[in-house]
């Protein structure tokens, strides 16, 4: 992860605050998505397929994919595009995904189904009968191939390729592929910073896919790395304090980075002033506030929410980790904070917070 600096100037009336440069935010923050992004992918085509499939709806071969092999397709079953899939998960691939159901898109769900597809029919002998049963490099090449467009269909090329939702793949079982299953099912989910499938709500037809978490939530930590949500007074890395809607400033077209900046810049930091209760605290905690950005890409897929955060920032790139909501009293690294000496006055820039970068022109 690339160190976060400081901004060079701040205006008067936020002197007694520390913003993150929010470009520098974004690139370390872009590190921490592209590891989640490669252990997502493992997550989504590593998993064992459906192992108990009279849990779900089992269509006509009329209706939906079918089989090549001796079993016929209640082996693996089929599901329309939008049927929602709940399951337990297990770290034992053989029962991982035992208690497979359908169930109510408003339920609790852990993918969303976008096309089933039958690669018995397609030619060659690489799904033929006998053929042998893909690696997961394989698997995730087909996931690749074919479910990134099966979903951008599903939801009207409406994609948001950076938002909270992942692009899934579901497929038989070795035991199922030796009878001759050849379905994969392609859908939605939600990944994790590490990977793990979080339970959504909702389809994703009906909402809006900024990645965004909850006022409140705190983002868990592992080698000075973002992991997932947890408890705040467990080890974290930063805590979201506001989740703001562009659409209030912006209802047009998409905003540059720089307009989006210059907008946040101070709605965050009313929003977290008001979050802490003082507008004080943030400096005095020595914590650093920052936000991120939405692109072309997302804006143009409906995003329109980012989230104002709170953090600890390391000379070495990475976070610190924080003990306890922002809002009171906190540890970082194991000591309370010490906040740094008032500024004096007339002084034009922040006094520098003990181990925090030099002030330079934020990115």
């Amino acid at each position: 992860m690339e160190a976060m600096s400081e901004n060079e100037t701040d205006p008067p009336e936020s002197r007694n605050r520390r913003t993150l440069s929010a470009a520098t935010a974004r690139r370390g923050l872009a590190m921490v998505a592209v590891g989640a992004v490669l252990a997502a992918g493992a997550t989504a085509f590593l998993s064992d397929g459906f192992s108990a499939p009279e849990k779900i709806t089992t269509h006509s071969v009329a209706s939906g994919p079918v089989t090549a092999g001796p079993v016929s397709a209640s082996s693996f079953g089929a599901a329309d595009p939008g049927t929602c899939l709940q399951w337990t998960p297990t770290d034992d691939p053989e029962t991982d995904r035992q208690d497979l159901a359908e169930v109510s898109c408003a339920d609790p769900h852990r993918f969303e189904v976008a096309r089933d597809i039958d690669m018995s029919v397609y030619p060659g002998v690489e799904f033929g009968p006998g053929s042998q049963y893909p690696g997961s490099i394989r698997f995730g090449q087909l996931r690749d191939e074919h479910c990134t467009s099966a979903v951008d269909d599903y939801v009207g090329a409406k994609f948001d390729p950076n938002g909270l939702f992942g692009v899934g793949l579901m497929f038989p079982s070795q035991a199922g592929w030796a009878k001759g299953e050849r379905t994969l099912r392609c859908g939605v989910q939600m990944p994790s910073n590490t990977g793990a499938l979080l339970e959504m709500t909702g389809s994703i037809l009906d909402q809006d896919q900024s990645k965004v978490w909850p006022t409140g939530t705190c983002i868990g930590i592992n080698q000075n790395v973002p992991a997932d949500p947890v408890d705040c007074s467990a080890p974290h890395a930063f805590e979201v304090a506001s989740v703001i809607n562009l659409t209030q400033q912006f209802p047009g077209g998409h905003p540059s980075e720089g307009d989006q900046d210059a907008y946040l810049e101070g709605t965050c930091t009313d929003a977290v002033n008001g979050y802490l209760g003082s507008d004080t605290a943030l400096r005095d905690k020595t914590l650093t506030l920052f936000w991120d950005t939405i692109d072309v890409a997302s804006w143009l897929a409906g995003s329109r929410q980012v989230t104002c955060s709170v953090g600890k920032e390391l000379d070495s790139g990475g976070f610190a980790t924080i003990v306890g909501s922002a809002k009171g009293d906190i540890l970082i690294n194991g000591a309370a904070p010490v906040p740094p000496p008032s500024a004096p006055d007339g002084r034009a820039l922040p006094t520098p917070l003990p181990g925090a970068a030099p002030i330079t022109t934020g990115g």
